[in-house]
């Protein structure tokens, strides 16, 4: 039988490339994005990220295979806050009932290597507590510095949503009800929303200088769109909370022995 796949941001980046593999392989694709999607809603709105499990169910029939939350902004506003976090968490959460019929029923994020960067413990905290009115109103402090307290949104937001993935995924309704739930981190990935810092030799050097890639260097989108494939497919039956770095070596290059 057909695998029913939901892919949030599937209209760019690594979601349409994530999309289209999943669709080369003869499976089934739900496209969540703000434009060029089946299902079009704006992750920032708690509104529409209800109304696009109500479509979703609508249109997969009440039954899918696999989540893929791709879905996220990486600029140092508020909305990054609201869609890299809370999007993400809603989309998992949302959309998990929708697995309960699935023989093989698998979830997977995009969190990212700079998750490992410093971040504000103000905003992370927020993102713990659930509490997006408080996450928001932090969210708009640090963006009016947005070359400095600004630039800590990101990294905050997949901190906290790798936190939640460790966190959410041994828990009866994932690990409990036989869905494995892990996230990727991916180092720095080709797609529309780098193409500003990386369309300069001198925005590639001083990237390449934060995020070492000794590993084949910069990655296209098929790089994390083929893991991701992976993790919601039927042979992934035990990776479970795990925030899986592909990334050409950077957290190894960064980090070292310290993570053991």
């Amino acid at each position: 039988m057909t695998r029913i796949n939901v892919v949030t941001g599937a209209a760019s980046g690594i979601g349409l490339a994530t999309k289209q593999l999943l669709e080369r392989r003869g499976e089934s694709v739900i496209g969540v994005d703000i434009r060029d999607a089946d299902v079009l809603v704006d992750l920032t709105s708690p509104q529409d990220r209800e109304r696009m499990v109500e479509e979703v169910g609508a249109r997969s029939g009440g039954s899918i295979d696999t989540i893929v939350a791709v879905a996220g902004l990486a600029a140092p506003i508020p909305a990054t806050a609201a869609v890299n976090y809370f999007g993400m968490v809603a989309t998992l959460e949302g959309l998990r009932p929708l697995l309960a019929g699935s023989d093989s029923p698998r979830a997977v994020g995009v969190a990212s290597f700079a998750g490992i960067a410093p971040g504000d413990e103000a905003l992370i905290a927020a993102f713990r507590a659930a509490d997006e009115p408080t996450a928001l109103a932090r969210a708009t402090a640090l963006a009016a510095e947005p070359l400095t307290t600004g630039t800590l949104i990101y990294p905050s937001s997949k901190a906290a949503f790798a936190q939640w993935v460790r966190r959410s995924s041994t828990t009866d309704i994932w690990a409990g009800s036989g869905i494995p739930l892990n996230a990727i981190a991916p180092g720095v990935v080709s797609t529309p929303m780098m193409d500003g810092a990386l369309s300069s030799q001198e925005g590639r050097d001083a990237i390449a200088s934060a995020v070492p890639m000794p590993l084949n260097g910069f990655a296209d989108a098929q790089v994390p769109a083929r893991l991701l494939a992976w993790l919601v497919s039927v042979e992934n039956s035990h990776l479970c909370g795990q925030v899986i770095f592909v990334d050409g070596g950077s957290d190894a290059s960064v980090r070292g022995d310290s993570v053991w």
